[in-house]
This record gives C-alpha cells, sequence and structure tokens, in this order.
C-alpha cells in the first residue's frame, strides 16, 4: 500500500499475517527512520538496501518517523485491518 512520501517510506507491504501479528516491510525514502509504540509484541530489522522490517500485533498505534501512525485494528488468521493516518 502507498503511504505519503511526507511519511519517509516507500510503499508497505505486508509479508506474512500469522499467530496475530503482522509483518510488514517498506523501502526507505528519507535519511532516517525511527519506529515507537508498536505493541502486542514488535519489533523494527533493517531489511537491507535502505529498508526496514516491521512486526505488529492488535494495540495501540505505533508511530513511524514522527509522521504517520500504523495501528493493526484486528487480525482474524490471515487477514488483518490495518490504520494508517498522520501521526498525532
Amino acid at each position: 500500500m502507498n503511504v505519503p512520501q511526507s511519511y519517509g517510506l516507500g510503499p508497505i507491504k505486508v509479508r506474512a499475517i500469522a499467530d496475530g501479528e503482522v509483518d510488514m516491510v517498506a523501502p526507505l525514502t528519507g535519511p532516517g527512520y525511527s519506529v515507537s509504540g508498536c505493541s502486542g509484541g514488535g519489533g523494527v530489522s533493517s531489511a537491507g538496501g535502505g529498508g526496514v522490517g516491521l512486526r505488529c500485533g492488535k494495540g495501540p498505534a505505533a508511530t513511524v518517523n514522527d509522521a504517520m501512525s500504523l495501528k493493526v485494528v484486528d487480525v482474524r488468521g490471515t487477514t488483518a485491518v490495518l490504520r494508517i493516518e498522520p501521526a498525532r
């Protein structure tokens, strides 16, 4: 899914949905990367080539690059509902 360029990420791709978590990757389009608040079990890793990986479960929203809010609203089996909006 495409996100505004101001978020510092290219298109976010969902790689897998399993065990109540969503595994995502995205290329970086800005000079840095930060994330906070990925609850329900989460982590960030370098995907190489200027990209990042993010794994989040259902819970409060994560803030990415102080610009984007990403929340896993619901996970049912291999289907997930994500809410992506500007950070507040």
